[in-house]
This record gives C-alpha cells, structure tokens and sequence, in this order.
C-alpha cells in the first residue's frame, strides 16, 4: 500500500464509515497511466466531470492528480509534453473504509485534501471528495432531524416530556 495510511478511531456508539460513502456514490473510477500526457488527462477529466483521477501503474495506485497539480503545471510549464506522472502527488494519503466520517472529514481539512482515496489493504476501493463527504453529512443530520420531528409530533397523549 502507498502512501500514509489513516487508521479510523474507534468511538461509542454507531458513526457513519467512509464505505457508506462509497457504497452511496458508486464504484465509478477514473484513472490516468503516469506516462499519460497531461493534456489528455485533462480532457477525460473534463469528459467525466470529475475533480481527481487516480494514477495506476503495474495495476496498483501510484498517485493522485487533481485539478490542483493541473493548475500548478499550467502555471509552472508548457503543458503541451508535460506527463500525469510530472505533476501527480506520489503517495497520497490513504483511509480505510471503516474509518469514521467525522475522522476523514478532520483528515481532509488537516491535509488540505479534497480527494482522498479508499483503500482496503492492497485494494482501491474508491475515491471520496470533500462534496461526497458533505452531501452524506447533510443527508444523515437531514434524516436525524426527521426521526426527531416525528418522535415529537407523535408524543403519546397524557405523557408530558422529562426536562
């Protein structure tokens, strides 16, 4: 496995886990080979409409390019002959899939990362971006507000709620 490799804390109670995320999002992967001109990573990023694509070389992750290495190599280079290999972070930092939201969701501020890949021992499971991670925290507090609302709507007659 490449990369840092985030251990999940184990806390009380049930948390949401990186691979609700995922088994939510799909198992959609987008790739780029290291000797990839940059441009035509480019292009299938813009063709799929994704931020990230993962870099595979000899059939496991080698690193991470993001629209933030495109931007830096626009700025620093001609594009035209640069590689996906130029420009991609080696070793990104990895998170396993039972690691809690909450922890991924710090990691990712920490690291300045917006995409991060999910990684189960040697296999890619995934990649979750900072949008994955808000639309399931938006979603669960949604949801949470909805079992409250109900709970209280349906307060039995006679009881009076414990302040």
């Amino acid at each position: 496995m490449s990369g840092p490799f985030i251990q999940g804390k184990k806390n009380k109670g049930i948390r949401m886990q990186v691979r609700e995320i995922l088994r939510v999002k799909g198992s959609a992967l987008f790739t780029a080979m290291p000797q990839q001109l940059l441009s035509d990573a480019v292009a299938a990023m813009a063709a799929n409409d994704v931020g990230s694509l993962v870099v595979m070389g000899g059939g496991k992750m080698v690193g991470m390019l993001s629209f933030r290495e495109v931007i830096k190599a626009v700025d620093e280079h001609k594009t035209d002959s640069v590689t996906v290999e130029n420009v991609m972070v080696r070793d990104p930092v990895t998170v396993p899939p039972d690691m809690e939201v909450d922890d991924l969701r710090r990691l990712m501020i920490e690291k300045h990362s917006r995409y991060i890949p999910v990684m189960d021992g040697p296999v890619l499971m995934g990649v979750i971006s900072f949008l994955d991670v808000a639309k399931a925290v938006l979603e669960e507090q949604s949801f949470e507000n909805r079992m409250l609302k109900n709970y209280i709507r349906n307060w039995p007659e006679g009881e009076k709620p414990q302040e």
